[in-house]
Order: structure tokens, then sequence, then C-alpha cells
């Protein structure tokens, strides 16, 4: 079932991005505001990274950040990303072999032709499977 259903047919577009620049704070508030787990980090029309809900969140209940920190400092740079004409197995494979230590990766940027399409979640994959 899941070799049948592409990216694109259960992605979110309409992908709310942040710009390296932003302060750690302001994009978490952004994310809680959208409800999203994850923003893109965009320079220039250019993916340069992603900032997740968790790892923002987390450290800044541990007051990591000094006043003033940017997204720059603290984003993933390895981005993972998939394209819309791929399978979600082919999905839950990158997933599951990009996480770190056992764990997977909950959200993969969807590119096409260097330009973000949408964003897929383990969440959209869970819903598309209907049982």
């Amino acid at each position: 079932m899941l070799e049948k259903i592409k990216v694109k047919d259960v992605m979110t577009e309409g992908v709310i991005t942040v710009p390296p620049t932003e302060d750690v704070v302001f994009a978490f508030e952004k994310l809680m505001k959208h409800k999203v787990s994850s923003l893109p980090v965009v320079d220039d029309d250019k993916l340069v990274g992603i900032v997740t809900a968790t790892d923002l969140g987390h450290n800044l209940i541990l007051d990591k950040y000094e006043l003033g920190t940017t997204v720059e400092k603290v984003m993933v740079k390895d981005v993972i990303c998939v394209d819309p004409e791929n399978s979600l197995l082919d999905t839950v494979k990158a997933m599951n072999e990009h996480g770190a230590e056992g764990d997977i990766i909950n959200q993969l940027i969807v590119m096409e032709d260097k330009q973000i399409k949408g964003i897929i979640s383990d969440g959209d994959i869970i819903r598309a499977i209907k049982v």
C-alpha cells in the first residue's frame, strides 16, 4: 500500500518558513502559533536548514540560548528532502535511515527543482494509512 501512495498526495503545502537571522524565541513562537513541528530555514529562496519545536523548546526550557541567538546558530544544516513523486514507502525508509541513534526523522521537506513544495510528517503518513 505505501508503495502506491505518493508524497504529493499527502504532504502539507504552503509551508511556513523562517529566515536564518530570526531570533530563536520568535521562531519558537511561530511554531506554536501555526501549530507546526518544524520550520524550514530559507535564505534568499534557498533551503539552508531546519529547526524543530522539540529542539527549540527543549533548549529554551533549559535556558541554553543567549539573548539574541539566531536560528542560523542552532538549525540542522543537513536537511533530508524527498521528491513529491516518491512513494510513502521510500519516504518511511528515508525517515528511518537518516534518524539519529535509532530515532526517526519526523518530518521531511518536499523539494522539486530546488523549490520547497511541501512538508511531509510521520503523522501525514499515518493518516494516509486507512486501517
